[in-house]
């Protein structure tokens, strides 16, 4: 899952490099906190909030393919 993230941020932004992501687990969930360069975060939120969504419902996807929950944050 961590590794679909990364793909999909490295890919919209204009500065891969600056690609974080963190991964911790609360309750029975996975949290995944993506960061990524100020100037990009605009890219990976989308208008109105599309493409994070879009990449949030990809990665629940990917959780349940594994019988896991997992959530996204991007800070």
């Amino acid at each position: 899952m961590r590794e679909l993230i990364e793909f999909i941020a490295k890919s919209l932004v204009s500065n891969p490099e600056a690609v974080k992501i963190t991964e911790s687990d609360e309750e029975s969930r996975k949290v995944f906190k993506l960061e990524v360069a100020p100037e990009d975060k605009g890219k990976v939120i989308g208008r109105q909030g599309r493409v994070a969504h879009a990449i949030r419902v990809l990665l629940r996807v990917a959780a349940v393919k594994e019988g896991a929950r997992a959530s996204l944050e991007i800070v």
